[in-house]
């Protein structure tokens, strides 16, 4: 079903009605919440070299296939555990994704422990404050930043995988750390008032 709302989205979303609510209600908002973080980092991995949409129509498989996306509870996830997920129809199966959603959870629980949450470290790279772009069209849009290069740097070194600079970007958009919704769109101005 088509969204109903005649307002004006930013052109990447299409009339899947699961996509626009995405766009009207997530994507763009700053997050600050571990557990919402910890999600879309799983599912920005999972999404790479696929489509979002994709994804997104698996998200409640992912939730149950995942514990919740409960970061303590996938850490412990063992080869039983992969071996069950690789025989899910409802997830991506692809080996190398899932083994790093669990080899990045116990990394994510590390990071916790020193910096007080995932969330005080990533926004920690940009002072706290959500960046304002103001991008007239999707031609001007980045799909990488020097920014989301050294985030992604920092956190490969660390040890996570699936979260190069282009995912990194796309978790940065997807969690408000940065204001992408175009100009003319009715997201662009509600999310630049969400600013923390």
């Amino acid at each position: 079903m088509p969204p109903t709302t005649s307002r004006k989205r930013c052109g990447w979303v299409n009339d899947d009605a699961l996509y626009a609510q995405y766009h009207d209600e997530e994507w763009g908002v700053p997050c600050f919440d571990d557990a919402k973080l910890f999600e879309f980092l799983i599912l920005e991995g999972a999404q790479a070299g696929l489509s979002w949409i994709t994804i997104l129509r698996k998200r409640e498989n992912y939730r149950r296939a995942f514990a919740n996306f409960d970061a303590e509870k996938i850490a412990r996830f063992n080869c039983r555990s992969v071996e069950r997920l690789m025989n899910d129809p409802g997830i991506v199966r692809n080996r190398l994704k899932i083994e790093s959603a669990i080899s990045n959870a116990k990394l994510f629980l590390e990071l916790q422990d020193n910096h007080g949450s995932f969330s005080h470290y990533l926004w920690e790279f940009i002072d706290g404050q959500a960046i304002q772009n103001h991008w007239a069209s999707l031609s001007e849009c980045p799909a990488t930043t020097a920014l989301s290069d050294t985030i992604s740097k920092e956190l490969k070194k660390k040890g996570f995988r699936f979260f190069g600079s282009t995912t990194c970007y796309a978790h940065m958009q997807a969690m408000g750390m940065v204001n992408d919704h175009l100009t003319d769109c009715f997201r662009h101005k509600e999310c630049t008032a969400l600013r923390p």
